[in-house]
């Protein structure tokens, strides 16, 4: 049975921690670049420019756009297609502080992917990376600076992360494993209501 860690009070008080602490990292709003891996990290991604602006009335010129990471991926050859998303980087990234979202972090390997994607796009820099929900069992030696939760879990359990603009509702469970919950986990762990998990992390 799946047990509720986030509701969605819940995760608009996370978003406006780390919209915070993105401000305080920065110093401010000056040259950052806010991109989300698609799908709902792309959602997230708009939230947080939006807290951001509200936060910092002058932000007017925090940009957001979202970075699709599906070519990049080093699973390709051992997973079903995917269908690209829309990759929109708005402007020029060279000396900017851009910070990757992303709804699910797990192995890394969907970062890895994103660090190699934004190569092709510029050089920023200042690289950080935003997630809602850290739930361990890293793959790479990659780390988030701004999480919204940490979740420790076995690798039998699922995360199910919904979005209102996605799913039409909204929270952050967790089900299966040693409690005899449900199956296993889709995408190594990241429900199916994520793309099947690539889209909040890790297809791996």
């Amino acid at each position: 049975m799946a047990r509720t860690v986030l509701n969605q009070a819940d995760i608009a008080r996370a978003l406006t921690r780390i919209s915070h602490e993105i401000l305080e990292s920065n110093r401010g709003p000056d040259k950052l670049v806010i991109l989300g891996i698609p799908t709902r990290g792309v959602v997230l991604a708009q939230r947080i420019a939006e807290t951001i602006q509200r936060i910092e009335p002058t932000a007017t010129d925090v940009r957001v756009g979202s970075l699709d990471v599906t070519m990049y991926r080093d699973d390709l050859a051992h997973t079903r297609t995917r269908t690209p998303s829309r990759t929109h980087v708005p402007g020029s990234i060279d000396g900017a502080t851009v910070v990757l979202v992303d709804d699910v972090l797990y192995s890394g390997r969907t970062i890895r992917a994103a660090l190699d994607a934004l190569g092709d796009h510029g050089r920023p820099t200042i690289v950080r990376l935003a997630v809602l929900v850290d739930r361990g069992h890293r793959e790479l030696p990659i780390r988030a600076d701004f999480v919204g939760k940490n979740l420790p879990s076995s690798t039998e359990e699922r995360i199910n992360l919904h979005l209102l603009e996605v799913d039409g509702d909204e929270f952050v469970s967790i089900d299966g494993g040693s409690d005899g919950g449900s199956d296993g986990g889709s995408d190594a762990g990241v429900d199916a209501g994520v793309d099947g998990g690539a889209d909040g992390e890790d297809a791996r």
